[in-house]
């Protein structure tokens, strides 16, 4: 995904394909969880430590506010905490990755939590298909309703903002060019949820949408409003600005995109 202009009539496009990819009766069940991971601050570049390094977990995890239990965040200041949770990533990243600088940079890498898998035919998750405000269910079907169920809900509330770990992480292995900076550029880092339900998370779990309140919000069309060098009509920049669950961060980016007069 490379950063082109965006106007409203492209807005109301990606509208109509959402409605028409996921916007089927909710709850949807659109993928299966097939790994979860979580690391722990180890020693890291430039004198540093960091939890980039996620490793499978093969045990049902315990997931509240701050994400998963046995996760870590070395630098909470920049990582981690209630809008930083959890972190999903496509596993289509890797792909691009590998195949734009030659790596084989393995699953995990890059610090992402939750992978899944499509299911039903359905586009997988990535930054094209999900939206800011999404709650997506991770467990079974007959937790939906709530009821005490323990099934994990998690809320999308912002894009991952590529740093200069992911240089340093894949760097340790192997002398590449600004990888992070590609990464940006192509809009595909992935994205953070807060935790709406706590509850125990596995791999193998059904995934399902559960509300989609925003269906224009992809993570897509945020990343090319936010990095584009055009200014916008208000009236393409004003729906994301009530949007309650988005990151204030990005909402002050957004209004400096408004064109004036």
């Amino acid at each position: 995904m490379n950063i082109e202009p965006i106007n409203i009539e492209t807005i109301e496009s990606i509208f109509q394909k959402n409605t028409a990819d996921f916007n089927q009766t909710l709850p949807l069940h659109i993928a299966n969880l097939v790994c979860v991971r979580a690391g722990k601050a180890m020693p890291f570049t430039r004198e540093e430590i960091s939890a980039i390094d996620k490793a499978p977990i093969d045990a049902p995890v315990a997931v509240n506010f701050m994400g998963l239990a046995t996760d870590e965040q070395a630098d909470r200041r920049h990582h981690g905490g209630p809008l930083k949770a959890v972190h999903q990533l496509a596993t289509a990243t890797y792909d691009k990755i590998n195949a734009e600088f030659g790596l084989k940079v393995r699953v995990g890498t890059l610090g992402e939590n939750l992978t899944t898998e499509a299911v039903n035919g359905l586009p997988e998750m990535d930054e094209s298909t999900v939206c800011i405000g999404d709650i997506f269910q991770y467990g079974q079907d007959k937790g939906i309703a709530g009821n005490g169920e323990d099934s994990v809900q998690l809320r999308i509330v912002q894009p991952r903002r590529p740093c200069y770990k992911i240089n340093d992480q894949i760097g340790q292995f192997t002398k590449v060019p600004n990888i992070a900076a590609w990464v940006s550029k192509q809009g595909i880092a992935g994205w953070y949820f807060e935790v709406v339900r706590d509850g125990m998370i596995n791999a193998d779990l059904p995934v399902y949408l559960i509300e989609r309140p925003y269906p224009f919000a992809t993570l897509e069309t945020l990343w090319q409003l936010s990095n584009s060098k055009e200014k916008f009509a208000a009236e393409v920049i004003e729906p994301w600005l009530v949007i309650d669950c988005l990151e204030e961060s990005w909402k002050k980016v957004l209004v400096k995109k408004i064109k004036k007069g």
